[in-house]
C-alpha cells in the first residue's frame, strides 16, 4: 500500500492522549505531512495541530484522512462514519489503523467506489506474498530487534534513518507495523500475514537494492517472547540483515504481558538473534544496543549502565531519545 500525504489526523472522540498514540507517533516523525487535526465533541486528545474541518482540509490540499486513534468499544459510531463519508466526498482517501476494517462497512465502501477514493486498512495487508527464498540480494539492511515487545524498535530504526539522511546516505525506513506504515507512507503489517509467508512478505518489502543503499527495517516482537517469536523469526529471515541493533528496556521484571516469563539476558538475545539472522546472511553482526532509559530516574545509573554494556559487548550502547544514534551510524558507514 502507498498512502499519499498531506494528512488530516482524525481523532474522533478519543478518551485521552493514550488513545491517540498512533497519531502522536505520526506527528512526531512526519510533522510536515500533517496539516491539521479533526476532533469531534468530547475528544480529550490534542496533537497540537490546527483544528480543521473537512472542507478546510480539502481546500488546503489534504490527500488522506488518517484514523490514528483507537475507537471506544471497538465499534465505529455514526459520527465517525458521517465524518469519513464527508472526507471521501471531498476527494480524500482514508487510512485506518483500527482492528475492524473500514472497507467492510458498506456505506464507506460504496462511497469510496463512487468517488474513486482508496481505503487503506493498514492492519490488513491486501498484497499476496510468496514464501521466502533466502536468496542473497544486493544492498545493505539493518533490522531493529528486541529483548521484549515495545522496547523502541520502531523509534530506533527511524532515528537511524534520520541520522543517515542528515549525512546524505542513500536509505529507506521499511515499516512493518501500523504506526510505521503511516510514518513511511507504505509498508506491511507483518503480524497480520499468515506465518508461512512472513519471510516472503519481508523479502517483498525489502527488495534488492544498490550496493551502498541501506534499508532500515522496523522490528516486531522478540525471539524470546513466547507470544510473538514466530513473527520475529520470519521477519529476521526475510530481512536478511547485515546489521542488528538490539533494543532493551532495563527496568522490566518480566516479559510484557507474561508475569511468569523472565526477561532474557542481553548476551543471549544478541546471540539468539544473530544465529537466526545468519541463516540468510552469514555476515550479520550486532552494531549497537539501544536502551530505553526513560524509567530510570538517576542520570548516574543510566550512564553506568550504558558504559557497562558498551564495554562488555564492544559496541555502542545508547539511549536513542537522550543521546541520538550517531555512534551506531558511524559503525554502519564502515560496513
Amino acid at each position: 500500500m502507498q498512502i499519499e500525504h498531506p494528512y488530516l489526523m482524525f481523532l474522533g472522540d478519543a478518551a485521552d492522549q493514550l488513545a491517540a498514540k498512533t497519531a502522536q507517533g505520526i506527528v512526531h516523525w512526519r510533522r510536515d505531512w500533517c496539516l491539521g487535526q479533526l476532533r469531534l465533541e468530547n475528544c480529550n486528545a490534542d496533537l497540537g495541530l490546527p483544528d480543521m474541518t473537512i472542507d478546510a482540509a480539502a481546500a488546503a490540499g489534504v490527500r488522506t484522512l488518517v484514523i490514528g486513534v483507537a475507537n471506544r468499544g471497538g465499534v465505529m459510531s455514526e459520527s465517525w462514519i458521517s465524518t469519513i463519508l464527508r472526507a471521501i466526498e471531498a476527494g480524500m482517501d482514508v487510512a485506518s489503523g483500527l482492528h475492524a476494517k473500514i472497507a467492510d462497512l458498506p456505506e464507506i465502501a460504496a462511497a469510496a467506489s463512487s468517488n474513486g477514493a482508496q481505503l487503506f486498512d493498514v492492519r490488513h495487508p491486501t498484497q499476496t506474498f510468496d514464501v521466502g527464498t533466502g536468496v542473497r540480494r544486493s544492498g545493505k539492511r539493518l533490522l531493529a530487534v528486541g529483548t521484549d515487545c515495545s522496547v523502541g524498535k520502531m523509534y530506533t530504526a527511524l532515528a537511524v534513518d534520520a541520522e543517515m539522511r542528515q549525512r546524505g546516505a542513500d536509505c529507506d525506513f521499511r515499516a512493518t507495523g501500523q504506526t510505521g506504515i503511516f510514518i513511511a507512507g507504505s509498508g506491511v503489517s507483518v503480524d497480520a500475514v499468515v506465518s508461512d509467508f512472513i519471510s516472503g512478505a519481508t523479502e517483498w518489502l525489502v527488495p534488492a537494492n544498490a550496493a551502498d543503499h541501506w534499508d532500515l527495517v522496523e522490528g516486531q516482537g522478540s525471539l524470546f517472547h513466547p507470544s510473538y517469536a514466530g513473527v520475529t523469526m520470519g521477519l529476521v529471515h526475510g530481512a536478511q540483515p547485515d546489521a542488528l541493533v538490539l533494543c532493551h528496556e532495563p527496568t522490566r521484571t518480566h516479559m510484557r504481558g507474561l508475569p511468569h516469563q523472565a526477561l532474557p539476558d542481553i548476551e543471549s538475545c544478541i546471540d539468539g538473534h544473530l544465529a537466526a539472522a545468519r541463516l540468510t546472511n552469514p555476515g550479520a553482526q550486532c552494531v549497537g544496543i539501544a536502551v530505553n532509559t526513560s524509567a530510570m530516574d538517576s542520570a548516574g545509573a543510566r550512564a553506568d549502565l550504558l558504559l557497562q554494556l558498551s564495554d562488555r559487548f564492544e559496541i555502542p550502547a545508547l539511549d536513542p531519545v537522550r543521546d541520538g544514534v550517531a555512534p551506531i551510524v558511524d559503525r554502519l558507514m564502515q560496513l
